[in-house]
């Protein structure tokens, strides 16, 4: 009896140790455990959609508007070539939200799914960037006044200080604009100044800018590499 009890207590002491162990273990096991890695862009993936779209999801070719690689045939849409991709993404989750309104992109974009915003935005990135020109003689002194210096006397920082010197933008903050459609530039000021888009920086900036101002330059920026 005496040699019995003394093995029950010894099972039972290996027990309440064992179980101990295990909950002092237990967090040291969830700490070193390695967090799941999040999926790059696919860039070949980006490619196909832009390319071809994808009937069975509803989603229509990007290249129909905005050209070959992102290099667009017209000032109607805006180039998206060597776009920074973040500001690519944003957009496109912007277009879906409603956040930035625009009856063609918000039917666009309603499909995608946040993978393949990701993967249409990093293959716009890798894709060369095709110059445009400025075309107005009489107005690019004013359009180069205003994207290097601002305009002083009505508070109007210099466009390049946020969009590069040569409009190459600041990956992340701030868009690539140079060898932009100047047509569409202008028509962005303009939906800026009037508060269609939405961007409390360029709705102040904008609202200061006079039509000719906007004008001038939209067709400078056009011409910067």
């Amino acid at each position: 009896m005496r040699l019995s009890l003394m093995l029950k207590n010894i099972i039972q002491k290996f027990t309440i140790l064992g179980f101990v162990a295990s909950i002092g273990m237990t967090p040291f096991v969830h700490a070193n455990e390695t967090a799941p890695k999040a999926q790059k862009p696919d860039v070949s993936a980006g490619e196909a959609l832009y390319s071809n779209g994808d009937s069975s999801r509803g989603i229509t070719a990007c290249v129909g508007c905005h050209g070959a690689n992102g290099n667009s045939g017209s000032g109607t849409w805006p180039k998206l070539s060597a776009q920074n991709a973040t500001y690519i993404y944003n957009q496109l989750a912007h277009f879906k939200s409603g956040e930035r309104a625009n009856p063609v992109m918000m039917g666009m974009s309603m499909p995608l799914t946040d993978a393949d915003m990701k993967n249409l935005a990093a293959y716009l990135e890798k894709q060369a960037h095709k110059p445009g020109t400025a075309r107005n003689k009489d107005t690019i002194e004013l359009g180069k006044s205003i994207y290097r210096g601002g305009i002083a006397s009505k508070n109007v920082p210099a466009c390049a200080s946020c969009h590069g010197p040569s409009g190459s933008g600041i990956p992340v903050q701030y868009p690539r604009v140079g060898g932009q459609w100047a047509e569409y530039t202008q028509t962005q000021l303009t939906n800026f100044r009037s508060g269609d888009r939405k961007n409390a920086q360029m709705n102040t900036i904008s609202s200061k800018l006079s039509d000719k101002e906007m004008q001038a330059v939209a067709d400078y920026i056009a011409g910067l590499h």
